[in-house]
C-alpha cells in the first residue's frame, strides 16, 4: 500500500508521496503516476510529487506530469510541498529550501494556527534566449507569434485576446510537441487587462490543460514585464484563481505569492497487472 496526500494549488492538483526515511518506495514512477493520475481509474490528478530527503537542501521535490513524463519544476507544487513538510513536521521552520531539477528554490510560508494559508516562491530568474524572444508558427490554420522562456522548464508565452474563444486543446497540443521545441513546451495563451493583471490559459507539457501553472504564470510575468506591458507586480488570473508575481529589479528574481490546499490522504493498492497492460 501507498499512502498519499491529494493537494491543489488552485486546483494544479498532484497527489503527493513522502518518500523520507525509506517510505512508499515505488518500482516503477512512470506507470505508477500513469495509473494513480487517471481521473476515472486511478485518484485522478495533473501527475504525483515525491517528496524525499536531499544533500542540499530541507527537502528534495520529484515531479511527474500525468503522462508519467518528468518535469524540472512546479510552481503550485512546490507551494503544496512547503505546506506538507511543515504541517507534518518534517520542517520546523517557515523559511523552507526545496531542491529541483530547477535548482534550489526558497520559500516564505504564511502561518495561521499551524497552518500553512500562503506561500511565496522565489522562482529565480526568467532566462531568455534573445533570439526566442520573437518566434512565429504555423499552428494547423493559425500563425501564431509568442516568446520562448523558461523558468526551470520551457514555456511559450502567446501574447492575444479573447483566450477564452480559444480552442487550447488543438493549439496547445500542437504547439507542446512542434519541431520548434525538441522537448516539448508549456504553452501559455495571455490577455494583458490593464491595471498589471493579466488573464492566462494554459497548456501543460505531458498534462494538458490546467486550472493552473505557477512556474506559467511566472514566464507570461515576465514577458508582459519585459515589453513593459505591466509594472514590477501583477496578479495574474488563471482558471483556478489568482496568482501574485512581482519582480526584484536589481536582482530580476520573479516572486510568486499563491495559496496551497489539501483535499485528503488515502492509501491505495498498485495493480500491478493493470500497470503492466497499460504502462
Amino acid at each position: 500500500m501507498i499512502n498519499f496526500t491529494k493537494m491543489h494549488g488552485l486546483g494544479n492538483d498532484y497527489i503527493y508521496i513522502d518518500q523520507t526515511k525509506g517510505k512508499n518506495n515505488i518500482e516503477n514512477i512512470e506507470s505508477f503516476t500513469k495509473y494513480v493520475s487517471d481521473r476515472h481509474f486511478g485518484v485522478g490528478s495533473d501527475g504525483v510529487i515525491l517528496i524525499k530527503e536531499s544533500n542540499v537542501a530541507d527537502v528534495r521535490m520529484e515531479i511527474y506530469n500525468a503522462d508519467g513524463s518528468q518535469a524540472q519544476m512546479c510552481g503550485n507544487g512546490i507551494r503544496c510541498v512547503g505546506k506538507y513538510v511543515y504541517e507534518n513536521g518534517i520542517v520546523k521552520n517557515k523559511k523552507i529550501s526545496v531542491e529541483t531539477l530547477a535548482g534550489i528554490k526558497e520559500l516564505q510560508l504564511s502561518v495561521e494556527k499551524g497552518e500553512v494559508k500562503e506561500v511565496t516562491v522565489n522562482m529565480g530568474c526568467a532566462i531568455w534566449d534573445e533570439s526566442k524572444k520573437k518566434i512565429k508558427i504555423r499552428a494547423i490554420d493559425w500563425d501564431i507569434e509568442g516568446t520562448a522562456v523558461s523558468m526551470g522548464n520551457p514555456h511559450f508565452v502567446i501574447l492575444t485576446k479573447d483566450i477564452d474563444k480559444i480552442d487550447l486543446k488543438k493549439y496547445g497540443s500542437y504547439i507542446e510537441k512542434h519541431e520548434m521545441f525538441p522537448e516539448g513546451t508549456n504553452v501559455e495563451f495571455i490577455e494583458v487587462l490593464g491595471n498589471n493583471s493579466i488573464k492566462m490559459r494554459v497548456w501543460e507539457r505531458g498534462s494538458g490543460e490546467t486550472f493552473a501553472c505557477g512556474t506559467g504564470a511566472c514566464a507570461a510575468f515576465a514577458v508582459c514585464h519585459d515589453k513593459k506591458l505591466v509594472n514590477n507586480e501583477a496578479t495574474v488570473h488563471l482558471l483556478g484563481g489568482n496568482l501574485k508575481i512581482k519582480i526584484d529589479e536589481l536582482t530580476n528574481e520573479i516572486y510568486m505569492t499563491g495559496p496551497a490546499t489539501k483535499i485528503c490522504d488515502g492509501e491505495i493498492e498498485i495493480p500491478y497487472e493493470r500497470i503492466g497492460e497499460n504502462g
